[in-house]
């Protein structure tokens, strides 16, 4: 038998005043339209010890920003849940993927930015970033209704990318690689980039 948080848990976002403490909830499933209030989200990056990350493309049926590139893995800790529990909740849901929870690092705490997309809907969000870094590069296996492709990238090459072309990226993504820079190593110890993709 599997335990599940009630529905009223399962379905909310915590709501944040400007001083970003938490004033609320919000139903996950209406909270964004064109005047988002302030919520608190997460991202993932996942990386392999050959210095690449994994990068995923939003399904064409999400609501927000649909079809764009973007990191590993986002979403949204439930109402009295830990930020780091909910970061290993959703990479499961998101991508089959179970990830250790001692192995996710939180490298940017204080990361918050505010979108439009071209719907007109806004994403506006206290989203601290996070790290894992995996020892063999693991096989998704996404859920279609959230992922439409993934795929290995060496960091310095979606850096680069980001920097050209910004337009083809989700707006959190091209952010979060300006605070976190051509050299994800320095934050994690992982070994550099490794282009052949091989383990060192």
């Amino acid at each position: 038998m599997t335990v599940t948080d009630p529905p009223e848990v399962e379905d909310q976002v915590v709501l944040l005043d400007q001083q970003d403490a938490p004033c609320g909830t919000a139903d996950r499933l209406t909270v964004h339209g064109p005047h988002t209030p302030l919520h608190l989200a997460f991202s993932l990056h996942l990386l392999d010890r050959a210095g690449r990350t994994l990068l995923t493309r939003r399904a064409l049926s999400k609501k927000t920003w649909p079809g764009v590139w973007t990191n590993t893995c986002c979403g949204h800790p439930r109402p009295g849940e830990e930020i780091r529990a909910a970061v290993v909740r959703r990479t499961r849901e998101e991508l089959g993927l179970d990830l250790p929870a001692a192995d996710v690092q939180l490298v940017v705490p204080s990361f918050r930015y505010r979108a439009v997309d071209a719907s007109g809907i806004v994403e506006h969000e206290v989203c601290p970033v996070h790290v894992a870094v995996a020892d063999r590069p693991p096989v998704p296996e996404p859920d279609p209704a959230e992922v439409a492709e993934h795929v290995w990238v060496a960091w310095p090459d979606l850096y680069q990318a980001v920097r050209r072309a910004p337009f083809a990226f989700s707006p959190w993504l091209v952010l979060q690689m300006d605070a976190l820079g051509p050299d994800i190593g320095r934050l994690t110890g992982a070994p550099g980039d490794r282009r052949d993709g091989t383990a060192p």
